[in-house]
């Protein structure tokens, strides 16, 4: 009796079933393994150099009125700096105007001499975006 009330359902059940799968399904991907860096053992930094070391003095045209002049010089030909920085032997005077900021490192050239400009950095004051530094040294110039 209970085959005679499966009977009527069966059709219903037969068409719910799926065809068997033909085709194997993808692989999934291998498993990854974490990636390990070796991280490289941690060296001291090496003491300070003991003794007087010369700046790199940057030679280009159109700086030739900045590049181994002295503050005061500086402050003549740009007026007063807008920033004035000490660091050790190391000074940097900031001058700006409406055209570009200019970075002025001044250091000394030999042990125990007055600090004079070897450096320059020119800049746009509105972005931080580098500028000719000719251009900026005349732009600034009084």
């Amino acid at each position: 009796m209970r085959f005679k009330l499966l009977l009527p359902i069966l059709p219903l059940l037969a068409g719910c079933a799926s065809a068997p799968q033909t085709s194997r399904p993808p692989h999934p991907p291998p498993a990854r393994s974490p990636i390990t860096q070796a991280v490289p053992p941690t060296q001291p930094n090496a003491p300070p150099v003991p003794g007087f070391r010369k700046p790199q003095v940057m030679r280009a045209p159109g700086l030739e009125s900045v590049i181994e002049r002295d503050s005061g010089a500086l402050v003549r030909q740009f007026g007063n700096p807008r920033l004035d920085v000490r660091e050790g032997d190391m000074r940097k005077l900031q001058f700006s105007g409406e055209a570009c900021v200019l970075d002025v490192f001044l250091y000394p050239l030999r042990e125990g001499a007055e600090p004079v400009a070897t450096w320059i950095e020119a800049r746009r004051a509105s972005d931080g975006q580098d500028v000719d530094r000719a251009a900026c040294v005349a732009a600034l110039h009084r």
